[in-house]
């Protein structure tokens, strides 16, 4: 779920910290933000969470879900921090066993779960930047990765959008990384016609696992 309009400001280059860790400096009107990640979750514990942060649940209990998903063997966590503070992130994350996406067990497939940039840091760039950093090098080309998008998750009110505005915008903030809109029979996704499933197969993605995805795509129950 994605609660930000997409800024304009000048991103600088993609900086490698350690193997496997990107960060960037980014400068902002409110003053200088780090985005940086995966952050191991010893780190997270230790920042503070916006109090604008709580599209999901309040701000304290979502802090502890980012630090339960950098725990996880393939969790990880990429975040927008300024003066030891988190106003933005995003997660990664095997989908969810009970839903569509994990019961077909392809070790390859990832989800970008929840991306969140507070109210108060919106139209700084940060989406962008959080999604450039946790996409940087070749990190996710061994990886199919999906983000469910559903429309009542949106904040219509908070940014003044119509659905499918938002819709737009959603969209175009994820091309920036590559993530394209696909078709599928799934439910949720079907539900309504502004609901978006966006992937990205990676370069490394071996063909079995593209197979076995498209075959989870399109199951034969809710075809339009």
């Amino acid at each position: 779920m994605i609660q930000v309009r997409a800024g304009e400001m000048q991103l600088e280059k993609v900086m490698p910290m350690i193997a496997e860790t990107s960060y960037r400096e980014l400068h902002t009107p409110k003053g200088l933000v780090i985005v940086k990640g995966p952050i191991p979750p010893e780190e997270l514990a230790e920042l503070a969470m916006n109090e604008g942060l709580r599209a999901f649940r309040p701000p304290d209990r979502q802090h502890k879900a980012l630090v339960e998903i950098a725990s996880m063997e393939r969790g990880m966590i990429f975040a927008a921090g300024h003066e030891k503070e988190i106003v933005g992130y995003c997660t990664f994350h095997p989908p969810d066993e009970f839903e569509r996406w994990g019961q077909a067990n392809i070790p390859e497939l990832i989800e970008l779960g929840g991306l969140e940039v507070s109210p108060h840091w919106r139209g700084c760039g940060l989406a962008q930047a959080i999604l450039e950093v946790a996409f940087a090098g070749d990190r996710f080309e061994k990886n199919i990765v999906i983000a469910t998008e559903y429309c009542w998750h949106w904040d219509l009110k908070g940014t003044g959008l119509p659905v499918f505005k938002y819709r737009q915008m959603m969209e175009k903030l994820l091309r920036r990384v590559n993530m394209y809109p696909l078709g599928t029979d799934d439910p949720e996704i079907c539900a309504h016609p502004a609901n978006m499933l966006a992937v990205r197969v990676g370069s490394k993605v071996p063909s079995d696992a593209v197979i076995a995805f498209e075959a989870l795509r399109y199951q034969g129950k809710n075809m339009f």
